[in-house]
């Protein structure tokens, strides 16, 4: 019997088996008919592809007391099966409240492209960075994938979406267990193709799992769905045997350079162009360089650099290395130096001008909630209720109890409350706040959040992580970032581009908190590492790492 898949049919010999598997290709002509198809009339058939694609994503920070569960992930990104498929379509929302249009979507892009791609959504699950996952949170999700995995079996490719940074409470590696895992489903014959955040951490389970992988290359990262759309290239074009990817990767014991690490400024603009430049050869599929996320409790934290070329080992394993050199050379460039929230607030008062045509963000470098941080840090209200008299300034906080204590007061009521010290008390006190509470809102994926006017401050108390890294986290609840006199953003980087219209000044503050870049001297790495230690060459650590001999 002849199955039909589209406008292609396929005889049982033919139709779609696992990558690997010998078959015949088959293509119709005008004259023919189905009864009288055969074997013989072969004129090079493209066959149609049957690739499930999944995420699983969540950045963790190992120092933070708040463990992610599965309401977590359920609260921010979490679609299975169609609700994912039409997420990701033209047209559609892949992550509601973030992005529009992320890796899945790419994916999609490429499939639509190649025009015989059959594509079987199984789970998205995204949540905001915070503490490591319970593991029964892990077991969970991954017995989701798995289970997904299981019934859209045959298969000829499967693209996964991860972050690389992610802990799991009693877990090492959890992402290299996962890919582990997913790899001895499949089986060897379907290909597999991981998309990874730049600050993800390599190690030789995620390496040995997957045929290739794609990281993000830009740093605020806004090229989500372009790295999406090549990976799902990559893996197209293996199954339809036009290339034969080869990949190497180099481990470094670096945890910290190449000052700021963005992208486009000087100090790491040189190691993206040479990645380019690599890539311009049509042997070079795609290069990856990973600085990590540094407050992850890999014991072999670093550095990482990844290359993917079309059936030449030799030449991922010189770029690789070539590429790992160029870290290597701005590991003595360091993170730029934050000033106290005192001296950021001399700044602000003196930038009268600044203030008067737009906003100042002042980043609270040390509880930073898109690196993990609980937003529950208290040093800049604190500062600001003592020095900040005169300056309109917009504060976000995260206090889930504060904000079921006064949920059901009437707005416009004053309000006196203990604020913070709850989520964290070794590291952050409690506040008496008193004030007037302005607005309660039910923002979408972000959960409940009251503005409470107290003297100069406007404080945004959330029930959950405070994402303060867009001007609508203010504008959401009726606070217009030009009106004020600064804004607290909790992000390194992406606000950079959302405030890019408001901001006239960015100052990073220092306030003693898990995010912190000296934070890291309390986890604990296998080997000396750049530069918590002194380290004299990369090259015997990275053998070690990748059990090179």
């Amino acid at each position: 019997s002849w199955v039909i898949r589209g406008t292609h049919f396929y005889s049982p010999a033919t139709r779609p088996a696992p990558f690997g598997r010998r078959r015949r290709q088959l293509s119709l002509t005008p004259t023919d008919e189905i009864g009288s198809m055969t074997p013989n009339n072969k004129v090079g058939f493209i066959m149609s592809l049957r690739i499930a694609y999944a995420r699983i994503n969540q950045e963790s920070n190992a120092l933070s007391p708040i463990l992610t569960t599965l309401a977590d992930f359920k609260e921010t990104i979490f679609m299975e099966g169609e609700a994912l498929a039409a997420a990701v379509i033209k047209g559609g929302d892949e992550a509601p409240g973030f992005m529009k249009n992320a890796e899945l979507s790419g994916f999609i892009k490429a499939a639509l492209a190649d025009g015989d791609v059959e594509t079987i959504p199984i789970l998205s699950a995204w949540a905001v960075p915070s503490g490591p996952l319970t593991r029964d949170t892990f077991e969970d999700l991954a017995g989701r994938l798995l289970s997904g995995l299981r019934d859209a079996m045959p298969l000829d490719g499967v693209l996964l979406t991860l972050h690389g940074a992610m802990c799991v409470d009693g877990l090492l590696d959890p992402e290299g267990v996962l890919l582990t895992r997913v790899r001895d489903l499949i089986g060897p014959d379907v290909r597999l193709v991981t998309t990874y955040d730049l600050h993800g951490n390599l190690s030789t389970a995620k390496v040995d799992a997957v045929d290739a992988l794609c990281a993000y290359r830009t740093n605020p990262h806004r090229d989500h769905a372009k790295v999406g759309q090549r990976a799902g290239k990559i893996l197209i074009d293996m199954l339809r045997d036009a290339i034969v990817p080869t990949q190497a990767w180099r481990s470094l014991p670096m945890v910290l350079g190449g000052g700021s690490t963005v992208d486009f400024l000087p100090t790491m603009r040189p190691l993206f162009k040479r990645m380019k430049q690599m890539e311009k050869d049509p042997k070079v599929l795609y290069c990856s360089l990973f600085t990590c996320h540094l407050w992850n409790d890999h014991p072999h934290l670093g550095w990482s650099t990844h290359v993917v070329t079309d059936d030449d080992p030799g030449l991922a394993e010189q770029l690789a290395e070539e590429l790992a050199e160029l870290c290597w050379s701005v590991r003595n460039v360091p993170p730029p130096k934050f000033p106290s929230i005192e001296e950021a607030i001399v700044k602000v008062r003196k930038a009268r001008i600044r203030r008067t045509l737009g906003t100042i963000c002042l980043s609270d470098a040390s509880d930073v909630v898109p690196a993990g941080g609980t937003g529950e840090n208290h040093r800049i209200i604190e500062a600001l209720q003592r020095e900040g008299q005169g300056l309109l300034a917009y504060v976000p906080f995260r206090d889930p109890a504060a904000v079921e204590e006064l949920w059901d007061t009437p707005e416009g009521s004053t309000v006196r409350f203990q604020l913070g010290g709850k989520l964290h008390p070794e590291q952050n006190d409690a506040l008496h706040i008193e004030g007037t509470l302005l607005g309660k809102f039910d923002v979408p994926c972000l959960l409940r959040h009251i503005v409470v006017s107290s003297g100069d401050l406007r404080l945004v108390i959330t029930s959950g992580p405070p994402i303060a890294m867009k001007p609508a986290f203010y504008k959401d609840v009726g606070l217009d970032p030009m009106k004020a006199d600064l804004v607290v953003v909790k992000s390194f980087f992406p606000f950079l581009l959302y405030f890019l219209p408001y901001s006239r000044t960015n100052i990073f503050v220092r306030t003693e908190g898990i995010t912190d870049f000296d934070a890291i001297t309390k986890l604990t790495f296998a080997d000396p590492v750049h530069p918590i230690d002194e380290v004299a060459a990369w090259r015997p650590t990275d053998r070690k790492r990748r059990g090179v001999i």
